[in-house]
This record gives structure tokens, C-alpha cells and sequence, in this order.
């Protein structure tokens, strides 16, 4: 088969197609014939040498994809050869073939395409387990999150809106903002001229990818037993905690990530999506957004733009046949 390897930590030209072993599905696995896959942060890292796969995990970059079940591993059930499918990955995505644990497997919700089902997995498993699962955004509540216009952002300002809360978005520039609204966004922010803890005001739960330039702020804007959810370090590794204003408002900080889980953990995560979540997003109440689809051969092309940061949504990457 063929996938993107790189050649040498670097820059986006050292994504090459090149031709490598096919894999198998050991036992508990199953073998997607890969459509579509997506690019998210993290790929940009891996590319850099910065953020190498789990113990396990495929070299090949890609944390999630659509496509065919193509075999079965052994003790598999509730999958059958020729299900339409998309996967969460530790790796892998950026290929024409890619072996997953069965767990991590789901069906397409109804109505999505196959091409657009790529864009779903990751972004599902991280906005439902840190809004939902993790953060307890309930009904009511006030929900904030950085990176609106972003795949993340675009997801859970409508993942949080269908659950009842005030959404209030981030974003660079009045049109994403705008954009932003029209998912859902009650409250728009542009953090290159305001401040997001004077527009909010207090946020119950808040998903940040900043990290350490936004974590004072982000306690400033928490609520009393607010919740600051932490997947993303874009401002940096090391901040201070004002560990005061924390005891004063009863609040919490979590930091998580999805890659490095245990396949009963991220099991465990979509199997809550594929129960709560996938009904919203074939109900309409929750859409997927693409903003661009690239060729799987240009990925490197495809890491330029979302390094850019000019696309609305996610970058998908579509296998031609």
C-alpha cells in the first residue's frame, strides 16, 4: 500500500507518498480500507518531532479516518467485511489501509458522507470526553471555548449548544467570529482586540488549547466550581497557578489527552459518542465542518494550510482511487 511517511523531523515538504508494508488486524482488530483521513494539531508535531506515537502505535501520522472494513481480526463481532466506518487512531490514518482495535471503530452516522465521516472521530472523542464526560457541562451553564473557528472550537460550540448551555467562542478575526455565531455562539470574542474575561464574564466550563498564556486568565473567567479543561498547549508549557483564586471559587483544572489512552479508555469514550453523541449529529443538531479537502498525496500541502490558520473547520485528506 501506499502512505505519507516523513522523511526527517521538519517542515512540510518532508511528507513523501511512498509505498509500505500493508498491515494485518491481529486479534480484536479490524482492517479499514481507508477513504478519507484528517488533520489535527498534533499531526503538525508528529511531522516536527516532537510528538512521537505511543508504544504500539503506527509510525504513519493520522489520528482518525473513514473507510471500509476490508477484515476481521480474530474475536471481532459487531462489524462485518464491507461496513462503512470511521476510526479513532493512534496512528496510521495516512494511508490506504490502517489495522485499528475494534473498539475505536464506528459506524457512519446517517447522513454523513464517507469522505466527511474522517472529520468526526477525533474531534467527537475529545469534545464529548471533556465537555461531557470530564467538565459536566449541564444544562444552563455557560460554556467557553478557545479556537472557535478551529476543528475542536467549530465541534463543541454545537455539541455544547444542543446541551443546553450559553456558548461563548474565541477567534481571530470578526469573520470567523461571525461564522462562529451562525453555529451557535452566543457570545464571540475577538482575542486580538478584547478580552475574553471582560466579554464573558464567568464561564462554568471552559476548553482551552492555549495552555500556559492563557491559564491566569482562564481561572479569572471561571465561575464559582467552574471547570478549566486543558488539551492544547499553543501558548506554552509552563504557567503559574494562582492556586488562591482557585480555593476561593472551588474550581478545578484538568489537563488531558486522547492519543495516549489505553484501548478500554478511548473504547470507553466512543462508545459514549456513538450513544449520545451521534444521534445530535444525525438529528442535525451538530454538523460537521470541513473546510478544505485535500488530495492524501498533498499532505503536505494540507499541513501548510492548517498551519496558516486560515481554514475554517477541519482539513480533510481524501484518498484517490
Amino acid at each position: 500500500m501506499h502512505a505519507i511517511t516523513v522523511r526527517e523531523p521538519g517542515g512540510p515538504d518532508v511528507l513523501e507518498w511512498t509505498e509500505v508494508p500493508d498491515p494485518s488486524p491481529g486479534p480484536g482488530e479490524v482492517l479499514i480500507d481507508v477513504a478519507a483521513s484528517a488533520v489535527n494539531r498534533a499531526d503538525l508535531l508528529q511531522r516536527q518531532g516532537f510528538y512521537p506515537p505511543p508504544p504500539g502505535a503506527p509510525d504513519i501520522i493520522g489520528l482518525e479516518c473513514s473507510g471500509t472494513i476490508a477484515a476481521l481480526g480474530e474475536g471481532v463481532t459487531g462489524f462485518t467485511v464491507g461496513d462503512e466506518v470511521c476510526a479513532l487512531l493512534a496512528g496510521g490514518g495516512y494511508a490506504e489501509k490502517v489495522a485499528v482495535p475494534a473498539p475505536q471503530v464506528l459506524p457512519l452516522p446517517a447522513g454523513v458522507d464517507l469522505v466527511t465521516a474522517a472529520s468526526l472521530p477525533e474531534v467527537a472523542c475529545t469534545v464529548w470526553s471533556n465537555v461531557v464526560m470530564d467538565g459536566r457541562l449541564k444544562l444552563g451553564e455557560t460554556f467557553l471555548v478557545h479556537g472557535g473557528a478551529g476543528g475542536i472550537g467549530t465541534h463543541a460550540i454545537q455539541v455544547a449548544k444542543a446541551l443546553g448551555a450559553t456558548v461563548a467562542a474565541t477567534a481571530g478575526s470578526d469573520e470567523r467570529l461571525a461564522r462562529c455565531a451562525e453555529l451557535g455562539a452566543d457570545i464571540t470574542v475577538n482575542y486580538k482586540t478584547q478580552d475574553f474575561v471582560a466579554e464573558v464574564k464567568q464561564a462554568d466550563v471552559v476548553l482551552d488549547n492555549m495552555g500556559a498564556s492563557y491559564l491566569g486568565r482562564n481561572i479569572d473567567v471561571l465561575a464559582p466550581d467552574g471547570r478549566l479543561m486543558i488539551i492544547g498547549m499553543q501558548g506554552g508549557v509552563k504557567g503559574e497557578l494562582p492556586i488562591g483564586k482557585l480555593l476561593t471559587k472551588r474550581a478545578s483544572v484538568m489537563a488531558t489527552g486522547l492519543r495516549g489512552r489505553s484501548v478500554e479508555g478511548k473504547g470507553a469514550i466512543v462508545a459514549q459518542v456513538r450513544e449520545h453523541l451521534w444521534p445530535l449529529i444525525e438529528s442535525g443538531a451538530v454538523k460537521p465542518v470541513v473546510g478544505q479537502v485535500v488530495p492524501m498525496p498533498n499532505a503536505a500541502e494540507a499541513h501548510r494550510l492548517l498551519d496558516e490558520g486560515d481554514v475554517f473547520g477541519k482539513v480533510v485528506l481524501k484518498r484517490e482511487r
